[in-house]
């Protein structure tokens, strides 16, 4: 990917949520092409804190930062005015959340959505903002007939089974996560058309790799590698046959810095990103996979479905591949074992089994 060009406007990129594991790839690239880049995180979530501490020890000179929640006008205001661009990931990212508080996830995602829009219209200037949604705005997709082929669902649409699932699909929200998320999603996009500000939305399948928390409630690649390396049981919701398609976080951050490059060609336009068909696996090929890398069984249990699970999303990435011109998307089971190697090394893990297998996965 092109590097962004950087010209004597030091005025910083706003990354709300930039500690957070896609945000602070964000800023880590941008430091790294020599912008400077202005934090903005509650640092609510468990560990995130380290990755800031990261990001200000490899670019002293470039990241600051304001510990602040996106729900507080007067800070978002202060932040978005001084700013060159926005990358907008602060968000309650967890469905399971969702249906415990939906009066916090809506104060997280819509309010604090609009109130970033909104300080960009007052300043009036083109400042452009790039939005990180989600597939969730799809919904449960019951309407698509699956089979259940070897380990994993595929659709029995035959343009769906090759391609995955393109920005046609009509929006369906499900769970207040769901709703919060693709009504945030919406706002972006009529900004651009109302105001004319310089939006575009990213709607995200599962995004993986290094510097991710992974719980058992978002991250779930990164939740089943720390579960696994540390010996413990993993629990599966549904019967693990469902498919997701999974992109390493580098070819995320390509295609959020290309948005920025182009947008004025792509203002108030939606764009699905994942991995696409060749990286569709289901959640009992991850655990496969997983046993590989780390040379035994992973101790797996079940229980039920939880509310808006998918049995299938692949997204369907030639729109943005075509209008931001991205390149190759990194294989799974390489990125996999490079987020697993990374893991490992940082909790001081070594498995007789797990060098030979990591070749073999790059390989």
């Amino acid at each position: 990917m092109t590097a962004l060009p950087v010209s004597a406007d030091r005025r910083p990129v706003l990354v709300t949520g930039g500690a957070g594991f896609i945000g602070c790839n964000i800023a880590d690239r941008l430091a790294a092409q020599g912008h400077d880049v202005l934090i903005y995180d509650a640092l609510a979530r468990a560990g995130v804190e380290t990755n800031l501490a990261w990001l200000k020890q490899r670019h002293p000179d470039r990241i600051t930062s304001i510990i602040a929640d996106i729900r507080d006008e007067d800070a978002v205001r202060r932040a978005a005015a001084g700013a060159k661009a926005v990358f907008h990931m602060a968000a309650q990212v967890a469905v399971t959340t969702s249906l415990v508080d939906p009066r916090e996830d809506f104060e997280i995602n819509i309010r604090g959505t609009l109130n970033l829009l909104d300080a960009l219209r007052e300043r009036g200037d083109g400042t452009p903002l790039i939005f990180a949604s989600t597939n969730k705005v799809y919904g449960d997709l019951s309407d698509v007939d699956f089979v259940l082929e070897g380990d994993a669902y595929r659709p029995g649409h035959p343009t769906i089974a090759m391609h995955g699932i393109g920005e046609d699909r009509p929006l369906e929200f499900h769970t207040p996560y769901g709703c919060s998320k693709g009504a945030a999603d919406q706002y972006v996009l009529d900004y651009a058309r109302s105001f004319g500000v310089p939006t575009a939305v990213i709607r995200m399948s599962c995004i993986y790799g290094q510097r991710q928390m992974g719980t058992e409630d978002q991250g779930w690649v990164a939740h089943f590698l720390i579960r696994a390396l540390d010996g413990r049981p993993i629990t599966l919701y549904g019967d693990g046959y469902q498919v997701r398609d999974i992109l390493d976080v580098s070819d995320a951050v390509d295609a959020y810095m290309a948005a920025w490059q182009q947008i004025e060609a792509v203002s108030g336009q939606a764009f699905n990103l994942g991995g696409g068909p060749n990286n569709a696996i289901s959640l009992r090929q991850l655990l496969a996979h997983i046993a590989t890398l780390i040379g035994r069984e992973v101790d797996v249990s079940y229980s039920d479905w939880r509310a808006g699970d998918q049995r299938y999303f692949v997204a369907d990435t030639r729109a943005a591949e075509r209008s931001l011109g991205l390149g190759p998307k990194t294989p799974w089971r390489q990125g996999v074992a490079d987020l697993a190697r990374w893991l490992a090394d940082s909790r001081g893990i070594f498995l007789p089994a797990f060098e030979p297998a990591l070749a073999r996965a790059a390989s």
